[in-house]
């Protein structure tokens, strides 16, 4: 474990043997929807990544490396976007929750730890408070609640009228599909000070991380990016509030202070209401802190995992 952490700081390439045991599989949701899901590793415990708006299995790869010996990992592709198609009516996020309860029956899953990161804070909290006997405990990772417009590229407090204008701005494009290569090149062009900030905050890091960085903005802006808008619109719409004070499995919350997505200050409100909760406060990390720092994070993932998931 601690090659694999002096590895990650260097910035060398990890070492990708878990890809041995990574198997692949479909489940059926309540309404029909076919699930694509991914399993690896060689333990018995079960950690669910669930994933950001955006990214797939190689953004979980400083965690997968520290884990994948010792649990059972699984994540899958939110309906809508790669191999989980479905009808785009059906994209609100607790659907998104019924497809991890099918994954559950269909692994045979009694219990796990969830692990969300961005949009998967937001699904792992509702499946939680519609599943309270199935988790083992919360790892809510650069997310919040609910209401994602409401505080998105608003780091130090809400603007009251900029979540409508962002939906009439994506509902404008979303009627214009013709117009959506112009968001696709305007968003590419914006990836570079993104990765410009990346590189502040996660220091060497940002030269292993590269090729991840290009491969997450290839993801987000390809053929699901009509889905992508559409499924901000569901975060916005989604709540899971007044669910925290019921949720008594063990958390553990993890925000950057310079995170411009899902600022700072709602993971603060999370752990005020969450009851069993520790919140680590990284004051250098943006909305990838897992990338970012994963000297600080990975450690603290496997501790909580080791001594306070219940099982």
């Amino acid at each position: 474990m601690l090659e694999g952490l002096k590895a990650r700081l260097t910035g060398s390439e990890p070492d990708r043997n878990y890809l041995g045991t990574l198997r692949k599989g479909r489940a059926a949701s309540q309404d029909g929807t076919e699930v694509a899901y991914e399993v690896l590793g060689r333990g018995e415990k079960a950690v669910v990544l669930a994933n950001g708006l955006g990214g797939r299995l190689y953004a979980w790869e400083d965690l997968i490396v520290d884990l994948w010996s010792d649990y059972k990992i699984i994540t899958w592709d939110y309906r809508g976007l790669f191999d989980s198609v479905c009808d785009t009516r059906k994209l609100a996020v607790a659907h998104h929750a019924d497809d991890l309860e099918s994954i559950f029956a269909a692994e045979g899953v009694k219990k796990a730890v969830l692990v969300g990161w961005s949009m998967g804070v937001q699904v792992s909290l509702q499946f939680a408070g519609n599943n309270l006997d199935k988790v083992a405990g919360l790892v809510l990772i650069n997310g919040t609640y609910g209401h994602a417009l409401s505080t998105g590229f608003q780091p130090l407090f809400s603007v009251p009228f900029l979540p409508k204008r962002l939906h009439s701005f994506i509902e404008f494009f979303r009627g214009h599909p013709e117009l959506l290569d112009y968001v696709v090149r305007l968003a590419r062009v914006a990836s570079l000070p993104t990765a410009a900030v990346f590189g502040i905050t996660a220091g060497p890091m940002v030269l292993r991380h590269e090729k991840l960085f290009r491969q997450y903005f290839d993801d987000v802006l390809g053929p699901s990016f009509p889905n992508y808008l559409r499924l901000f619109q569901e975060l916005d719409a989604h709540s899971a509030y007044h669910m925290l004070p019921d949720i008594h499995a063990p958390a553990l919350i993890v925000s950057g202070a310079l995170d411009p997505l899902t600022p700072a200050y709602q993971s603060r409100e999370m752990a005020r209401r969450l009851p069993n909760v520790e919140h680590l406060k990284l004051l250098r990390a943006g909305h990838f802190a897992l990338m970012e720092r994963p000297d600080v994070v990975v450690p603290a993932v496997r501790a909580f995992l080791q001594n306070r998931a219940m099982y």
